[in-house]
């Protein structure tokens, strides 16, 4: 069994890359629908002020520690997680895995043509891959049955969202269970990343975990998410307080 922890109510499984594609794995033979997170210490904070977030959290099949904010508050309230998996390192993972196990993966969200790019790109590393599907589309509940259409009968085992938290995790908890797909996975600005639209941090500031002060340099239109990752979610975590242990 994983072991999951909760930071500020939030779960987080302390699982690393090859252990989270082997429950991906898991939960593809399943069948049944799960959702996958890639948590970071904005999610945590936005659950915070919304109970669906909350609430969506603490139901996904799997939360991975994505953000070196996650990975340092479990650290102090005494929990340490074993390795960070962010949702780049995982799609990655889940191409080159999907390229072997045959596994279908329909790539949802970005600017138009992204999702498109960001598959061509794994596809020129992993040949096998299958490409269900490729649809920018908008999380907006008027677009949801235009979205169905595209996706319904692509036999799609890995739904990959790319709208943006929180907006892809609650399009994800409304849309997953009547599309029926085994996984899927809110990923962020991950299509960016792989197709180069945003230039990826210098390896340095990854390992120093300042990837955030990259990102305001870049988009400086991200600095109030920054601020809550870097700022507000350390102080909620010291004055929650460590938790009393027998």
């Amino acid at each position: 069994m994983t072991q999951r922890i909760f930071i500020l109510g939030v779960p987080v499984d302390d699982v690393t890359e090859v252990e989270a594609v082997t429950h991906i794995d898991a939960f593809i033979r399943n069948g049944a629908p799960h959702q996958v997170v890639t948590l970071n210490p904005e999610f945590i904070m936005s659950a915070q002020a919304d109970t669906r977030i909350m609430r969506i959290l603490n139901l996904a099949s799997l939360s991975t520690p994505d953000g070196t904010g996650v990975m340092w508050a479990a650290r102090y309230l005494g929990s340490p997680l074993r390795e960070r998996v962010t949702g780049v390192a995982l799609v990655d993972r889940l191409a080159a895995t999907a390229a072997r196990r045959g596994w279908r993966i329909f790539f949802l969200g970005a600017a138009p043509g992204v999702a498109e790019g960001a598959a061509k790109q794994l596809q020129k590393r992993y040949p096998r891959l299958i490409v269900a599907g490729c649809y920018a589309g908008s999380p907006q509940i008027a677009d949801e049955s235009h979205i169905h259409a595209q996706i319904q009968g692509t036999q799609t085992d890995i739904l990959l969202v790319a709208y943006g938290h929180p907006a892809q995790e609650l399009w994800i908890a409304r849309n997953q269970p009547v599309l029926g797909i085994p996984v899927a996975i809110g990923v962020g600005g991950t299509f960016d990343e792989l197709t180069g639209a945003v230039k990826p941090a210098p390896e340095w500031m990854h390992e120093l975990g300042i990837k955030w002060l990259w990102r305001v340099l870049l988009q400086p239109t991200r600095l109030r998410r920054i601020v809550t990752a870097v700022i507000k979610f350390p102080l909620a975590v010291i004055r929650a307080g460590r938790p009393i242990r027998p």
